[in-house]
């Protein structure tokens, strides 16, 4: 909807000035009028230049979010009324594009929307989970102590994550220097060899050799590589956004024997944290499974999930179609079938999520102790290789000078 700015007076004389988003000027107008605004002013809010180049705008993380909540909570919970929150929230806002969307969420709920309702209307800042924990804070009447759960479980998220990125890190740079490295070579430091050959005449060792068809074929064609490359990374993300696409790319990552074992970690440990926070929080089972597969991350836990939840709606326990999905480990469906039966599901949960944090560390230490000496073979080996190549025709002439 497009933003206005409006200008007006209130009930006590007052001049107020702010910004409303609304279908049109009419509409805004006849919302001012009922919160007893008079002498109304209103213009189009004009566009900012990064409004037209979106990929430059500063974009909300999830650091923000969760600050926004635990102090959210803290204000709540020593009784500040909810505009004044946000009012403060806003202000002490560093992200500016973060700021602005509190301001629009408080002259919503001033407009008579539920918190629900206005944080509903900013998705890529609030994700389903987030928005559907608020809302049962406000039915319950427990906003403060839900906002508080949400700030934990999303810093443990964060800190999850962070553990799984820096595991791909080390071998995604380690590639890329390869890939740099070996480029280099073939571009610049080949073709000062190939021109001293070629000068001193002779026929070349093969290893020399190729490694010189190499060089020319990649600088007649480097552009092209180029835009090789690029055409398969965009086929590839199209081919992943398919069902099917999708569904082969996730399979193929939790079969895999180096990543795997780590993903299908992390999984159990979201599945398991998520689940239990909306149910502690007075969600019911069904919705809460059918908010957890969406946030999954993975096509074949989001699958096994959906089926569990089919099975639950029509009189299963839990813990039977998790067993029979294959996806989540034995311990894990015998630990959540011991919490269905003594009542305490949402401790169990809690508690195998913290386990599987732990045994994510475990397996980032152990892929990394597996991946480092592997790395450096390789790159040792490839660089190595071509020096070595390059090298053998001036052994050759020094064998024969002597």
């Amino acid at each position: 909807m497009p933003e206005f700015l409006w200008e007006a007076t209130n009930r006590k004389n007052e001049r107020k000035k702010g910004e409303l988003e609304a279908t049109d000027e009419a509409a805004l107008r006849g919302q001012l009028r009922r919160l007893g605004y008079r002498n109304i002013s209103v213009k189009k809010k004009p566009k900012d230049l990064l409004e037209y180049l979106p990929f430059l705008q500063k974009k909300v993380k999830e650091k923000d979010v969760v600050v926004f909540a635990r102090i959210f909570s803290t204000m709540i919970n020593a009784g500040l009324p909810l505009i004044q929150c946000l009012n403060l929230l806003a202000e002490q806002e560093k992200n500016k594009v973060f700021a602005k969307i509190i301001l629009t969420i408080r002259e919503d709920i001033e407009g008579g929307s539920t918190l629900y309702d206005a944080l509903k209307k900013h998705p890529r800042v609030f994700d389903e989970l987030f928005i559907s924990l608020v809302a049962a804070g406000e039915s319950g009447g427990i906003l403060d102590v839900i906002l508080l759960r949400l700030s934990n479980y999303m810093e443990k998220a964060l800190k999850l994550k962070r553990k799984v990125k820096g595991a791909m890190t080390y071998p995604a740079t380690v590639l890329l220097i390869s890939v740099g490295v070996v480029s280099l070579l073939l571009l610049k430091v080949i073709p000062v060899f190939q021109k001293m050959f070629t000068d001193v005449g002779g026929e070349l060792p093969r290893p020399t050799q190729i490694l010189i068809n190499a060089s020319e074929f990649m600088q007649s064609n480097f552009l092209y590589m180029v835009i090789a490359v690029v055409i398969l990374i965009f086929v590839f993300k199209q081919f992943y956004k398919t069902r099917k696409g999708r569904y082969l790319v996730d399979n193929f990552l939790l079969k895999s024997p180096v990543f795997g074992p780590l993903l299908r970690k992390v999984a159990v440990a979201k599945f398991t944290r998520t689940l239990a926070t909306m149910m502690s929080s007075g969600v019911p089972i069904l919705e809460g499974l059918t908010i957890v597969s969406k946030t999954a991350g993975n096509v074949i836990i989001e699958r096994a999930l959906i089926n569990t939840r089919q099975s639950i709606s029509e009189g299963k326990s839990i813990a039977e179609p998790l067993q029979e999905s294959g996806v989540f480990p034995s311990m894990v469906v015998q630990m959540i079938a011991v919490g269905e039966s003594t009542g305490a599901l949402d401790a169990m949960l809690t508690k195998i999520a913290d386990f599987y944090d732990d045994e994510v560390d475990v397996a980032v230490e152990a892929m990394t102790a597996l991946l480092e000496p592997f790395m450096m073979v390789f790159l040792g080996g490839v660089v190595g290789g071509m020096i070595i190549a390059m090298y053998l025709p001036i052994f050759q002439m020094a064998s024969v000078v002597g």
